[in-house]
């Protein structure tokens, strides 16, 4: 039996990483993994598909679709496009998972989540800022003043957060859809990942929604399907790592230096035999209480928000404003 400790992550990919290490098999979860050598580019799947494996993993049931990359920070203007375009795929696929059918007036809204003022929460806001909204365009001047045949209702909301606003973010979303009616939400956030090598080069996509602030212990009302009445898609870059983890995996190079030491062997052997739960409550433990609760992001973490949102951006307008252009690359 897995000992039931809390791992500060909201990446299903390592929810499911957790148990593996623990060599327990999940009923109902479904793990697909394709790696490009050549792009250093990998897709991975996640198919929560009954309650049981929902209430295990702690997600939703649901699809999770998850792309890493070393190259998603970098300032490369053809690797952000190859990337753009990978992106774009998988929020496709999604958004038709949601049965959402993208056709002559399809409206959707762009949520960007989080706290502009504070970095390395900042790239919900940002990818709104480089978003092509359209809907007041389109709604003033009809679709040919787009120069297209088809022109999808695009607009963007950035809600802020409770500490600003007084409210919940989720109740200004809702106001919002309930005054606009588009058939689809996308909610971009901030997340919180397990390890720290994931870093602003993960893009998690999910069709469950999202719920703000559950990486960070801080945990907000949910943008699902359920609570605002319309199919909720969320995409999520983490960009924060807890510090009970960084000194958890600085542990896991120390235990390995241990059993390579011959006066030390039998301690490292030892430690060894801890699961991954034990040695995280140790950690914990250990560092309590002057750490716990600290989250930490790389220094140039300013520069990374940037190019990401610009990435992110431009998958979305690929999908929902170039669509000719996205269909021909």
């Amino acid at each position: 039996m897995v000992r039931n400790y809390s791992v500060r992550t909201d990446l299903a990919l390592e929810e499911k990483e957790r148990f593996e290490s623990d060599n327990v098999e999940i009923p109902g979860v479904i793990l697909e993994e394709d790696y490009d050598e050549e792009r250093e580019l990998r897709i991975t799947r996640v198919e929560i598909e009954t309650e049981n494996g929902a209430k295990a993993m702690g997600k939703p049931v649901g699809t999770y679709l998850t792309l890493e990359t070393p190259n998603l920070a970098l300032p490369d203007e053809e690797s952000s496009r190859e990337i753009a375009l990978e992106l774009c795929r998988c929020i496709r696929e999604l958004v038709g998972r949601s049965g959402c059918r993208m056709g002559e007036d399809f409206s959707v809204i762009v949520v960007g989540l989080g706290n502009r003022e504070v970095t390395p929460d900042a790239l919900g806001p940002y990818v709104a800022d480089h978003l092509n909204v359209t809907r007041h365009i389109v709604r003033e001047y009809g679709k040919y003043a787009m120069g297209m045949e088809h022109a999808n209702l695009v607009s963007a909301v950035v809600p802020g957060v409770m500490g600003q606003t007084g409210m919940e973010t989720a109740e200004i979303v809702k106001g919002v859809v309930r005054e606009t009616h588009p058939d689809l939400v996308i909610a971009v956030d901030a997340l919180a990942a397990r390890n720290s090598r994931r870093l602003n080069r993960t893009v998690q996509i999910a069709s469950t929604g999202i719920h703000p602030g559950s990486g960070v212990g801080n945990h907000r009302t949910a943008m699902t399907a359920e609570s605002l009445g319309v199919p909720v898609v969320g995409i999520g870059v983490p960009t924060v790592v807890d510090a009970a983890t960084i000194v958890n995996d600085t542990m896991e190079n120390f235990i390995r230096a241990l059993e390579n030491t011959d006066s030390l062997k039998n301690v490292g052997e030892v430690l060894k035999s801890y699961t991954a739960g034990e040695k995280y409550e140790l950690v914990r433990e250990l560092i309590s209480p002057h750490l716990n609760g600290m989250f930490v992001t790389p220094k140039d973490v300013d520069e990374m928000i940037h190019h990401i949102s610009h990435t992110v951006a431009e998958a979305l307008n690929m999908l929902f404003v170039n669509r000719t252009q996205e269909q021909g690359a």
